[in-house]
């Protein structure tokens, strides 16, 4: 398993040379993992890439660096330290670093001689397919998806001359995903929304949940999608919540200030039952915090989120594959259910990119409202039903009226100050959880029942997790074990019970400050955590920090 890092200043190509090359690596048979760090800031300062591939599958970044690839001097004094020993760094010959592993080739100059000078980053992808003993075979293809034919060939020479300027330097490794995609988080979500029938989406931009919605913008024609960018979050929610209504299939997504905007729509969707489905793509907070960074430091917010109280779920993407197969069952809870679902992800999990099996779509189902109203009595869109769940016809398919208010309802619709109706709506819509409770899938459990030490998490500390539980378990005699949680409220309780109770030692892993996942979990199970890996820098942790750390605070 190799680790490469991209460095530079926003505007220099970063962004495009990452790309080709995470594709031509995928192409050559690795398994892919890149992760990205930037600035709020269009040009300037310092922005760079981790590309992690090898020959298993990898869900996260190492900071172990066997390579990197600078277009600044600050790349290499920020991030030499973390360089291995045998690893380079690859220069154009003007930076000033006088480090012995450094490969200084003239790329500016052999790019300006080649008749364009933003092709230096071609250079360096020839550079690095050679060091890596990779052919040439993908990169036309690949370089065709990035730039304009006519700039193609200056493209293709780029590489070729980057190929020649070097010798093999690491064993070549031979992987089996070229089948495989490779794609963003934020991606991956898309696709989901659009396999579980995806009508309506609108959003206002905000940094990092935009990528949804671009996304779904250039897949629209295609698809028979409205995406619409509102004024604001607020008309944002409400546009979703008027399209559920009429019987598209809806969506929204923002980030957590945005998600501030649209707390009191959220409330209409839940006691007007109407299906819902709202993405949060975390960043740091409160206010503007760090636009660019990532963070898990909205889970108390939106599972409260809104005055009263009325069902809802709560589900956090592990993963890319988790990604889109959440999407999907985000959809058909809401639409079953007709709450509002609430899909987690962050600027980590959303922007990071990753192979990923072809996706399955045989089978899926999402629930779907009536078209027609059986019998001969009055129909009643907020009828007293067994388990909570009231007759959902659509306006304009049914001869029926179909009446839905903000304020407190009775069974037709209609507004009522009644103690008695009061309770009864309340207990009815309550009763939505029980069958809900039924469905919650329990957290991954990782590692063997051998274990002395549980780590638990939520969402994308997920890949990190599974890596920190391999290397603590290769260096420690104290055997580790770890829960990671996609489905966080309500909370699956049946297996962190069995494992806790076997459990000597129980730590939280949480991109926060004041370990959020493990209040919840007090709070629902009375079960405490007895130490806590908390980060909240708006940098990911990583597997080898969660092991370093434990080992370092002696959590255990």
């Amino acid at each position: 398993m190799y680790n490469l890092l991209i460095g530079g200043e926003a505007g220099q190509g970063i962004e495009t040379t990452t790309a080709i090359l995470e594709k031509l690596l995928k192409r050559s048979g690795y398994s892919v993992f890149t992760s990205r760090d930037f600035m709020s800031r269009v040009r300037g300062g310092h922005n760079f890439s981790l590309i992690r591939f090898g020959t298993e599958v990898i869900q996260s970044h190492s900071e172990k660096l066997d390579g990197i690839i600078a277009l600044t001097d600050d790349t290499i004094e920020l991030h030499q330290d973390k360089l291995n020993d045998n690893g380079f760094i690859l220069c154009d010959s003007g930076l000033t670093t006088t480090d012995s592993r450094a490969i200084k080739i003239n790329m500016n100059e052999m790019a300006k001689n080649l008749g364009n000078a933003r092709a230096a980053g071609s250079i360096a992808v020839g550079v690095i397919l050679k060091l890596f003993g990779e052919n040439l075979d993908f990169v036309q293809d690949v370089i065709l998806t990035f730039v304009k034919e006519q700039y193609l060939e200056i493209n293709l020479k780029a590489v070729e001359e980057g190929y020649k300027s070097v010798e093999k330097r690491f064993p070549h490794l031979q992987g089996k995903y070229s089948d495989w995609m490779i794609l963003s988080g934020s991606k991956a979500m898309a696709l989901g929304a659009i396999a579980a029938g995806l009508r309506f989406y609108s959003a206002y931009p905000m940094s990092p949940s935009t990528a949804v919605m671009e996304y779904l913008a250039s897949k629209g024609d295609e698809t028979g999608i409205v995406v619409e960018q509102a004024e604001d979050e607020i008309a944002a929610i409400n546009m979703a919540i008027g399209a559920s209504y009429a019987g598209a299939r809806a969506m929204t997504g923002t980030s957590g200030g945005g998600f501030c905007l649209m707390v009191e729509a959220l409330g209409l969707s839940g006691i007007a039952e109407i299906p819902l489905v709202v993405v949060d793509v975390q960043r740091p907070g409160p206010a503007t915090g760090l636009p660019t960074r990532t963070e898990q430091s909205d889970l108390k917010f939106v599972i409260s989120a809104s005055q009263g109280e009325f069902p809802r779920m709560v589900i956090a993407i592990r993963n890319h594959e988790d990604a889109f197969y959440q999407t999907i069952r985000a959809f058909h809870l809401a639409e079953k259910y007709q709450i509002p679902v609430i899909i987690l992800s962050d600027q980590y999990l959303g922007d990071a990119s990753a192979t990923v099996k072809p996706f399955k779509i045989d089978g899926i189902e999402v629930a779907a409202p009536a078209t027609s109203h059986e019998g001969n009595e009055e129909y009643l869109r907020y009828k007293y039903t067994e388990d909570g769940i009231s007759p959902r016809l659509l306006p304009g398919k049914t001869n029926n009226f179909v009446s839905i208010d903000s304020d407190e309802h009775d069974e037709r619709g209609w507004i009522t100050e009644s103690s008695e109706v009061r309770n009864k709506m309340m207990a009815k819509r309550m009763k939505k959880l029980e069958n809900l409770k039924k469905e919650l899938q329990e957290p991954e459990f990782i590692g063997t029942d051998s274990f002395e030490t549980l780590l638990v998490g939520w969402g994308s500390t997920y890949g990190p997790i599974v890596e920190a539980v391999k290397i603590l378990n290769e260096k420690s005699k104290n055997q580790y074990a770890a829960l990671v949680f996609g489905d966080v409220y309500p909370l699956p309780q049946k297996l962190l019970k069995e494992k806790a109770d076997k459990a000597q030692q129980i730590i939280n892993v949480e991109q926060n400050a004041t370990g959020q996942l493990a209040d919840l979990i007090r709070e629902q199970t009375g079960i405490t955590c007895t130490g806590s890996i908390l980060k909240y820098d708006g940098r990911q942790i990583s597997g080898e920090e969660i092991a370093e750390r434990i080992q370092k605070e002696d959590l255990t």
